[in-house]
């Protein structure tokens, strides 16, 4: 029998403070499809799941597939497998070289490029009814942040993402970022509240625009703050006291010309200027000293969760919200209130699957809380049982849709021998350790007795470090105290990295086209080839 979900209030009733009534006003329409769809997901579903196969039914792939005998959910899993983006290519390589209704009858309007661990860059197509699927979600997401915050109401938004689009598919496609595109996709009473001009987020050089940011940011009064991982966050910290003097400088002088915007191009530069007046230096340089926060938004769950910890100790009891399970696919679950355990699945949006410990594909009608299943969506943009390879787990319900948190992703584990520690669970066991610890990466040292070894940049003892990832790990994974309590894996060791060392792996990713909002933090090295691009040469030390 299927355990009883925990159910969470929607909570977006009517009334309260005047701002969350005008923009309640406006989505009333969306906010009724919303409260229908989370008490009856398997109608949401179904409703998508005609509307998404219809759509389709002439392209190549709805013909190779047979989309037009799919009538119900059954058939739609008959007619074809899941598949993994590399199993995809053939379909989405026709889509960037500008072959036409090959995943959808819409053409795309540009590709969002995602980087895995390995390999070529991934280019999502991105299509009008995908964009409003996604757009819904988003403004559901604010809608609940709006309630909660009524500080929200006034003042700048401050987020910093990679430039919307950086260069073309063989076929004439754009391509660019997701976080980009969100930003560029705001109505015009959202973007005319950013504290930093667009232009801004157009340079490609990513140091720069971050100094760029913080300059106009400093002179803003800015109530929130959005990116996608925490760790961009505390190097933006970091970077106002490493550029204090530079940036004091440009204040006094209502410029754009110390530090790294000295390689501003002119044109640019100029253009920039003339949003600057010159004016006082402040004499607060913390983000909570300068800034009246109401909340900052960004990942939560997964390997983030240990930035995710020290960027609340770091600001002091704002409220750092959780943005959803989200990726350039899609946006697939949200939050509505700071107190929920988890985001509310977006079954109005995507078709979405999950599959379980036994490897059956369930419906989110068929989940059970506690349990963890493999995310695997179907979206207008195209992507058919595209297998997302993330692990959420089922924290509860809102209505009678349940609630999901990220895990992490599917393989990426450490398993010297058997033990199968996760991301998460280093991130956990690591939690405690605060602002002393700048950024870590762990691996498995194979050898006859197999170790694990973290390499890390910041102001802690090395052997306090690796006592307390000793401790954590045995207590967060069974396994693993198991193996070192036999001596089958020995004790971990340490690499210290020099300062600096997480933010120039950061700007040579970027530099080579990952979207700088979008970075994961690289918690885990399973194999040398992924320690060797981290750490550089002390692979064989």
């Amino acid at each position: 029998m299927r355990s009883v979900l925990r159910k969470y209030p929607l909570g977006l009733e009517p009334g309260g403070h005047f701002a969350y009534r005008f923009l309640r006003g406006i989505l009333s329409g969306q906010v009724r499809q919303f409260q229908a769809d989370v008490a009856d997901p398997r109608a949401a579903q179904a409703r998508r799941l005609t509307q998404i196969v219809e759509a389709s039914v002439d392209t190549t792939f709805g013909r190779e597939h047979n989309l037009a005998a799919v009538r119900n959910f059954e058939d739609f899993r008959n007619a074809m497998p899941i598949r993994t983006h590399a199993d995809l290519l053939p379909w989405l390589d026709r889509v960037a070289q500008g072959e036409r209704g090959v995943l959808t009858m819409e053409s795309p309007r540009m590709l969002l490029e995602t980087s895995g661990t390995t390999g070529r860059p991934k280019h999502i197509p991105v299509t009008r009814s995908w964009e409003e699927s996604v757009q819904r979600a988003q403004r559901l997401w604010s809608l609940g942040l709006a309630k909660e915050q009524p500080r929200m109401a006034n003042g700048k938004l401050f987020s910093l993402v990679s430039p919307t689009t950086h260069g073309e598919s063989p076929g004439g496609l754009p391509i660019g970022s997701n976080t980009g595109r969100i930003r560029s996709a705001q109505p015009f009473w959202v973007r005319r509240r950013y504290a930093v001009p667009d232009a801004v987020m157009g340079i490609e050089d990513a140091i720069v625009r971050q100094y760029v940011s913080l300059r106009f940011g400093m002179m803003a009064d800015v109530r929130a703050i959005t990116t996608a991982n925490p760790s961009l966050l505390l190097l933006l910290f970091r970077r106002l006291n490493e550029w204090r003097e530079e940036l004091s400088q440009d204040i006094r002088d209502g410029t754009l010309r110390c530090g790294p915007a000295s390689s501003i191009p002119t044109a640019l530069r100029e253009g920039l200027e003339r949003g600057l007046r010159p004016s006082d230096v402040p004499h607060a340089w913390t983000p909570t000293e300068r800034w009246d926060l109401a909340s900052v938004n960004c990942w939560k769950g997964g390997p983030a969760t240990f930035f995710a910890n020290r960027l609340e100790e770091a600001l002091g009891g704002v409220p750092v919200r959780e943005l959803g399970v989200n990726a350039s696919e899609g946006t697939f679950a949200f939050p509505l209130s700071q107190d929920w355990p988890g985001s509310v699945l977006w079954v109005g949006g995507h078709i979405l699957e999950f599959i379980d410990s036994a490897g059956e594909p369930r419906w989110s009608w068929e989940l059970e809380e506690g349990q963890q299943y493999r995310l695997v969506v179907s979206t207008s943009a195209g992507l058919w049982r595209y297998d997302m390879q993330d692990i959420v787990e089922v924290v509860g319900a809102c209505e009678n849709t349940p609630m999901v948190r990220f895990v992490g992703k599917a393989g990426r584990f450490l398993n010297g021998v058997g033990e199968r520690v996760t991301g998460a669970q280093v991130s956990e066991a690591l939690k405690s350790l605060g602002e002393a610890l700048v950024g870590f990466t762990v691996a498995v040292r194979m050898g006859e007795v197999p170790r694990y070894v973290i390499a890390f940049e910041g102001k802690i003892d090395g052997t306090m470090l690796t006592e307390r990832l000793d401790h954590g790990l045995s207590e967060l994974n069974v396994e693993y105290a198991s193996k070192r309590k036999s001596e089958r894996l020995g004790a971990p060791e340490f690499h210290a990295l020099p300062q600096g060392h997480y933010a120039r792996y950061r700007s040579r990713l970027v530099a080579n086209g990952a979207p700088d909002g979008q970075l994961k933090d690289p918690i885990l090295a399973t194999n040398a080839e992924e320690w060797g691009r981290v750490i550089g040469g002390l692979q064989g030390k």
